[in-house]
């Protein structure tokens, strides 16, 4: 028998889902961004790394700003997030080399949003072939590499970024 080893799972399946403060509210700490998997904080958008992937690279893109839904977003704001899911998406290509991906926005928790009171893009790089007879037989996905090492492989790239033409930095 082989054993599938994903300690990191546990966090989620004890974790409190209920209150708390908000994942994708950056405050003005930058001393847990690491531990957070921040990669990005600007002034109109940030990037973080999903804790809990459905594969390596699973990235969320969301306004710095508190908000639930595209409507209260402002011109420069929704211009600033979509450079940044596209800059996301170029990062992911040139460490990762995935052959595709998977990017959505969830409105609503019947619509399958995790965190309805922030909106946030999900972009999962996808490979031929990544969903194979573990996802289907036995509900179980397997992630090839520990989170904190695709953290430290995506974040210099994250780094070298400045001035968007949205108005971000």
């Amino acid at each position: 028998m082989k054993v599938l080893w994903a300690p990191w799972r546990m966090e989620y399946i004890l974790s409190d889902k209920e209150e708390g403060e908000c994942i994708f509210c950056p405050g003005d700490n930058r001393s847990q961004d690491q531990a957070r998997l921040v990669l990005y904080v600007g002034s109109l958008t940030l990037v973080i790394m999903n804790r809990f992937p459905y594969i390596n690279g699973h990235l969320l893109v969301a306004p710095a700003r508190h908000v639930p839904d595209l409507e209260s977003l402002t011109e420069k704001e929704t211009l600033d997030l979509l450079l940044m899911v596209r800059r996301s998406i170029e990062v992911l290509k040139k460490v990762m080399s995935p052959e595709g991906f998977n990017v959505g926005l969830n409105l609503g928790s019947v619509a399958g949003a995790g965190v309805e009171a922030h909106l946030h893009f999900h972009i999962v790089p996808r490979w031929n072939g990544d969903t194979n007879y573990m996802s289907v037989l036995g509900e179980v996905r397997v992630i090839p590499e520990h989170i904190a090492e695709t953290y430290g492989k995506l974040l210099p790239r994250f780094r070298k970024f400045k001035q968007f033409p949205g108005g971000g930095e």
